[in-house]
């Protein structure tokens, strides 16, 4: 009787132990719709309660930052943008504020190629609105807005009061936010004591510990296919960004325009289809991976290494309208290592 009773306890921690592995082998994922995008959260290990939950609090996060820096939908930017229009100073809060001054900071790094004050030129090619439709502004609409030059150093701040001198700047933080969201899901999931985690936001991602022995591998997609035409191992608190011509834009006269606007000009960029760049380290890898890759989007094919070495981007890969890939010695690296072996989280 001792003997069975023996056999009986061992058995049970045997399926205990095989329980305990495959919750730290599992991969829980959660899936969105927030920033007019798709978004997914993937929690390794642990129970799927918990995972639930701690996807929940992201996805709350996330759909309390959309509902704060909407562009066009009445929220805390959109008042901002009305205050500025007045030429009246606006009561926002220590996170606009902070938000604001580092796109600042990005903006005068690009040499202003990255510019989220020219919201007016992206409302008048239509690309404020949930259902984009071909336009055809007039020349002299454009021009009026590029004559204003409005530019994110144009603000200015007291305390969180943030007020303009040029009544022409309105913020359009679609190309900015998506990363700050990151970097809130990355706190959220590190509080909640993730062992790893993956977060994406339309095709941002960053990257939380590692799940099991290898790193996470995530695709980069195809701008003209389905399916991704690389494929790239993200460790912890990594992000990769990518801009693409393929998910904001219209189609007119043969001619595909994207929602990607140069502020030289005030016309769509149409020599890029996609810019991709992994960024890593400090609090702010999500933020950097999303504004970061706009300047070279824009520069296009004939200036992206140069504007990347302004940027202090190392790894980059830019794959032109044409379908040719460029890219930078240290992502080549990257890309050659991650076709070495697959793995079972990806």
């Amino acid at each position: 009787m001792r003997t069975f009773q023996r056999i009986l306890f061992l058995a049970m921690l045997c399926l205990l132990g095989l329980a305990a592995c495959q919750r730290a082998g599992t991969v829980h994922r959660t899936r969105g719709h927030v920033f007019g995008t798709a978004v997914e959260i993937s929690i390794y290990g642990g129970s799927p309660e918990r995972a639930a939950a701690l996807s929940g609090e992201v996805l709350n996060e996330f759909d309390r930052l959309h509902h704060k820096y909407h562009s066009w939908q009445p929220s805390m930017l959109t008042s901002l943008n009305e205050a500025i229009a007045r030429g009246e100073p606006f009561a926002a809060d220590a996170e606009m504020v902070g938000l604001l001054q580092s796109a600042t900071e990005v903006a005068e790094r690009s040499g202003n190629l990255f510019n989220p004050a020219i919201g007016r030129l992206i409302r008048l090619w239509g690309f404020q609105s949930s259902d984009i439709a071909p336009q055809a502004p007039a020349a002299a609409d454009i021009a009026r807005w590029l004559d204003a030059r409005p530019r994110m150093a144009d603000l200015r701040y007291q305390g969180n009061t943030v007020s303009s001198t040029n009544k022409a700047v309105m913020i359009d933080l679609g190309g900015y936010a998506k990363g700050y969201a990151l970097d809130r899901a990355a706190l959220i999931l590190r509080r909640g004591g993730v062992e790893a985690a993956l977060v994406n936001v339309g095709g941002n991602l960053i990257a939380i510990g590692q799940p099991g022995e290898r790193p996470w591998r995530v695709g980069i997609k195809d701008p003209r296919a389905a399916g991704a035409v690389a494929r790239v191992d993200l460790r912890d608190n990594e992000a990769m960004g990518t801009s693409g011509d393929y998910q904001r834009y219209f189609l007119k006269d043969g001619k595909r325009h994207p929602h990607i606007i140069d502020p030289r000009s005030g016309y769509p960029i149409d020599l890029v289809a996609s810019v991709t760049i992994i960024t890593a380290g400090g609090l702010d890898a999500g933020l950097r991976s999303d504004g970061n890759s706009k300047p070279m989007f824009i520069t296009g094919p004939a200036g992206w290494q140069a504007m990347a070495a302004q940027m202090g981007l190392a790894e980059v890969m830019l794959i032109d309208a044409q379908g040719q890939v460029h890219t930078t010695a240290p992502m080549r690296a990257r890309l050659a290592a991650a076709q070495q072996g697959r793995v079972a989280f990806e």
